[in-house]
């Protein structure tokens, strides 16, 4: 991360993105470590919590647009501090749904359901952050922070609500999930504009470095900065339904670590409950470092060849490698050097994250918060479709196939991108492409 001091204001908002993704997924991910003692609580199957599972990415993934929208809109202060405080909410819910009651699965359902309605908003609002507050030849690097935070709060879960699980029992984890979420928020509408020039604490010389850099952010092309893209042209980008349709093959894969890997390396694999919360760590810290070397490689080999090779070459390499890692990790028989090379896969996977995010904040302008929320609504379909599909593929042709296809779905998805062409806007397609602004 930049240390200049010109630069301090723009990357402690980055690192608090961290923070709030972080939060967000440690909200997401608690249910599947708490999920067996909810399944022995409740009497419930494993296909049954497939389904509440899917639900809170059902909820995410339908209100990804809208969330975007409201950001484009409003702004992604207000925005995302509403998000938090709603999921924070729901979080602390989710331990209040009564034991002993028949319609159990039905109220874990609604409430995870409505948990993810409220998550929606995070990223889209990231997103329009990153087009109004980064230039471009940085948005690799700060999206692999602020996408860092995925494993950084996937990876401190396991531990983090399996030592409250042994001290305090499943709902005591899910409090201090809210709370933790309440002080982030707050943090955040401290801390936040929705705009550079409106920050007391921005210098003249680092509004100046970022009003240079952005992808429409010259003077002379002020008034397309924060214009917002029409829906037509939109739902005709040959590139934003080449992502689109990636994302959804890469929320499918991510979602089986975030859903099943736990629960797999404690049942299929046979591992003790603090051994599965130990090696199932292995996939989210691959995630946080790749994060930040993909982001870092993302700006590089922009910088120094484009964004086809930095954006989609990149994110086609790693999509195809993680499709590798996955397919080889599902043969091993050693339960610790699976877990090694399954955490691998996820690793891989994630140097790509910062392309998908960097390439709609490049082309969508002052809609970022829109395309990347449509974008981002088929990574959680897919990611809705793994949390019921994949115990359903288990029970019928075993847990490898399960992840032979994720390996597959891998791999289409790297084929996705090589119908992206980074450099057509869809702000003003007439205008200087991104390449340009790049290497100025």
């Amino acid at each position: 991360m930049p240390s200049e001091n010109k630069s301090r204001v723009r990357w402690f908002l980055v690192f608090w993105l961290f923070i709030l993704s972080a939060v967000s997924y440690l909200d997401r991910v608690n249910i599947s470590i708490a999920g067996g003692s909810i399944v022995d609580s409740y009497h419930l199957t494993d296909v049954q919590l497939g389904k509440v599972f899917s639900a809170l990415v059902a909820g995410y993934a339908l209100f990804q647009t809208l969330g975007g929208h409201l950001a484009d809109r409003f702004g992604p202060r207000r925005v995302l501090t509403g998000g938090v405080i709603w999921w924070g909410i729901f979080t602390g819910l989710t331990a209040l749904v009564p034991a002993n009651i028949d319609n159990a699965l039905l109220l874990f359902v609604a409430v995870r359901f409505l948990l993810g309605a409220g998550e929606a908003v995070i990223y889209p609002a990231a997103n329009q952050f990153i087009a109004r507050w980064i230039p471009v030849r940085e948005r690799g690097i700060a999206n692999g922070w602020i996408f860092a935070g995925v494993g950084a709060g996937a990876g401190l879960t396991p531990p983090f609500i399996t030592y409250f699980m042994i001290h305090y029992g499943w709902r005591a984890s899910f409090w201090a999930c809210a709370l933790i979420g309440f002080a982030g928020g707050i943090v955040w509408f401290v801390a936040a504009r929705d705009n550079p020039a409106d920050h007391p604490r921005v210098s003249a010389a680092e509004l100046a470095e970022i009003r240079s850099g952005l992808t429409v952010g010259s003077a002379a092309d002020s008034k397309y900065a924060n214009a917002l893209v029409p829906w037509k042209r939109v739902v005709r980008s040959r590139e934003v339904w080449a992502v689109t349709v990636s994302y959804f093959c890469y929320g499918y894969v991510a979602w089986i670590f975030f859903s099943w890997f736990y629960r797999y390396l404690a049942k299929v694999r046979g591992l003790d409950l603090k051994a599965s919360a130990l090696y199932s760590m292995l996939p989210f810290i691959a995630m946080l470092v790749c994060c930040l070397v993909g982001g870092m490689l993302n700006d590089r080999l922009t910088k120094w060849r484009g964004p086809r090779l930095g954006r989609c070459v990149l994110a086609a390499v790693a999509m195809a490698g993680a499709g590798i890692f996955i397919a080889f990790g599902s043969q091993v028989q050693g339960v610790r050097l699976a877990s090694v090379v399954l955490a691998g896969g996820a690793g891989a996977l994630y140097l790509s994250q910062s392309s998908f995010w960097s390439v709609t904040a490049d082309i969508a302008g002052g809609s970022a918060g829109s395309v990347s929320g449509f974008m981002n609504m088929g990574g959680q379909i897919g990611g809705a479709l793994t949390g019921s599909l994949t115990p359903w593929i288990a029970v019928r042709y075993g847990w490898t196939a399960s992840f032979l296809v994720a390996a597959g779905l891998c791999l289409f998805g790297a084929l996705c991108w090589l119908a992206v062409n980074p450099l057509k806007t869809l702000t003003q397609p007439e205008r200087e492409s991104v390449l340009d602004q790049v290497h100025s």
